[in-house]
């Protein structure tokens, strides 16, 4: 068997005991899927994870940066109480349609609210409307521009929130201190603000899986 396989197959028998697909979320991906969005959501060990992380931080307010197909946000959305609200931004319209619809399906559509465009756009105009902050950020976007998306995840957020960002692996090659790749320069430029900064308190794990070798990082906002 190979090594792939066998992160396959604990995936799945993860998933089978722990994080059980309902109709929803199999919707959710058959509706991505038949709309042409790339299949990059999180697995659902994942996505079950990150759900019991907000529940855990017992958020009340979540931005993600990062939709596609609002997989990953509908587990966020189950975590928040009915008075809750979730905030995503997506960069693609078409993506936004299917996760606008997705979460209609899933009942977050009263609570959750899909905005579209540049996230770096869209985030500061979320910060002049001046919001309650936010609890839990879930960054999960392009790469390149992940220091920023840190850095206005600590403008919207408050001592206590937790920041998780995915993909902070890039197959290894985070190591690499020389790599032209921009996704890689971008992933170890938040790492490094995480670690460096005076207000953030934090770690990164490896993951392996039906997603291949990955892994999160995720940090405290402190006083």
């Amino acid at each position: 068997m190979s090594e792939s396989q066998l992160w396959n197959d604990v995936d799945d028998y993860f998933t089978a005991l722990l994080a059980p697909a309902d109709e929803t979320l199999a919707a959710a991906l058959r509706d991505s899927d038949a709309a042409g969005l790339p299949k990059i959501a999180v697995a659902p060990n994942q996505g079950k994870l990150l759900q019991l992380l907000a529940v855990i931080q017992g958020a009340r307010r979540i931005l993600e940066i990062g939709t596609l197909g609002g997989y990953s946000t509908i587990w966020l959305g189950r975590a928040l109480p009915a008075d809750g609200r979730l905030v995503t931004f997506e960069y693609d319209a078409k993506h936004a349609e299917v996760a606008r619809r997705n979460l209609t399906r899933a009942g977050l559509d009263r609570i959750a609210e899909v905005r579209v465009g540049p996230a770096l756009e869209s985030l500061p105009k979320l910060a002049e409307e001046n919001p309650e902050p936010f609890d839990f950020v879930f960054i999960d976007a392009d790469k390149v521009n992940n220091p920023s998306y840190v850095e206005w995840a600590l403008e919207l957020t408050r001592p206590g929130s937790l920041i998780v960002v995915d993909n902070v692996v890039r197959e290894g090659r985070v190591t690499e201190a020389g790599s032209t790749d921009p996704s890689v320069r971008g992933t170890r430029a938040a790492l490094e603000l995480i670690a460096a900064h005076p207000r953030l308190s934090g770690t990164a794990i490896q993951t392996v899986g039906s997603k291949g070798y990955d892994g999160f990082a995720l940090a405290r906002v402190l006083d």
